[in-house]
């Protein structure tokens, strides 16, 4: 069983940038990031294939995060610009192993890392 370890949350300002980083304990697994604020529903931020080609994005974070994935550290990373206090919350990275290496929203994870928590205030 994969485990994932979920590293470089932090506090920042509005309009600061951070870059999380998610580190699988194995290769082969489609990776995503996920986030969940206090009394909110956990919300699709972003995945990749597993071949780094053909990112996906949920709506409220498109044009500002960007996934990258780098299979030699099977590493997952989200850069995070123009934060807001909106953005606040934890976030989650999860891995699921899909034969295909075709990643989506709807992927169906069962692995997840403990999480990593991100503040946005001025």
């Amino acid at each position: 069983k994969v485990e994932l370890v979920e590293s470089g949350g932090g506090s920042v300002r509005p309009g600061g940038s951070l870059r999380l980083s998610c580190a699988a304990s194995g290769g082969g697994y489609c990776l995503a990031w996920f986030r969940q604020a206090p009394g909110r529903e956990r919300e699709f931020l972003g995945t990749v294939n597993l071949s780094g080609m053909g990112t996906k994005y949920g709506p409220s974070v498109k044009g500002r995060f960007t996934v990258a994935r780098d299979n030699a550290e099977n590493t997952l990373y989200l850069v995070m610009n123009g934060l807001e206090p909106e953005d606040t919350a934890m976030y989650y990275c999860a891995a699921e192993f899909v034969p295909s290496g075709f990643c989506t929203e709807n992927t169906s994870y069962r692995t997840w890392g403990q999480g990593t928590q991100v503040t946005v205030s001025s």
